[in-house]
């Protein structure tokens, strides 16, 4: 909430026509994900501006399970899963009573709305994903995996297309931009911090809030 609500005061002190991007991975990294995935859903029509939420490699998992909990529920459960699940009151082992159980709890519209998370975000030359973008490959033909898993090259290899990634999922112990990569996530389940930057048209580094 301190981070909204920073985000808020900032726009208004500002005075930007801006947009929020909300890079992903809203659940299985705490106690509140339930709380939290409440929050997030609500914001888009609340926000005074455009706001919109990625879908994270953790929302992906969460999916799977879903669909499939008998051959995506390990991978899951031992990423997170199970805080997830505790959040919602089920401590069912059993994968498939789980899945349904979640399903159950959750309030209606949330499921139609993780379903429908876009993987990318893009403002010009800004371009918005949660784990990466392949540099060797144009935005437009990324693979789902990369932008939710992230690749070896985004990591060691510039753009050289003009374009700049904003992402989270890589844990940093700063914020880091360069090489055509904005990096944001500085690891907030375990170190308590969320990093929060205002990222202006023409500009040459970051504003944190």
């Amino acid at each position: 909430m301190e981070a909204l609500h920073r985000i808020d005061t900032d726009m208004v002190r500002v005075g930007l026509a801006a947009e929020v991007l909300l890079l992903g991975d809203y659940v299985d990294r705490g106690p509140q994900s339930a709380k939290v995935l409440k929050m997030v859903s609500s914001l888009a029509a609340l926000c005074p501006v455009p706001l919109t939420s990625l879908m994270g490699n953790h929302e992906r998992m969460l999916l799977d399970f879903i669909d499939d909990p008998k051959h995506s529920g390990e991978r899951w459960l031992r990423n997170g899963g199970r805080a997830t699940l505790a959040s919602y009151r089920i401590d069912e082992e059993n994968p498939e009573f789980a899945a349904a159980r979640l399903v159950e709890a959750m309030p209606p519209g949330l499921l139609d709305w993780l379903r429908n998370l876009p993987l990318l975000w893009r403002s010009g030359n800004l371009v918005g994903v949660h784990a990466g973008a392949d540099p060797l490959v144009p935005i437009k033909d990324q693979k789902r995996d990369v932008l939710l898993w992230g690749c070896t090259d985004f990591e060691r290899t510039p753009r050289t297309d003009g374009l700049w990634v904003v992402h989270g999922h890589t844990i940093v112990p700063e914020p880091q931009m360069r090489d055509g990569r904005i990096a944001l996530d500085t690891g907030a389940y375990a170190t308590g911090r969320l990093t929060v930057a205002r990222i202006d048209p023409g500009a040459e580094g970051l504003i944190l809030l």
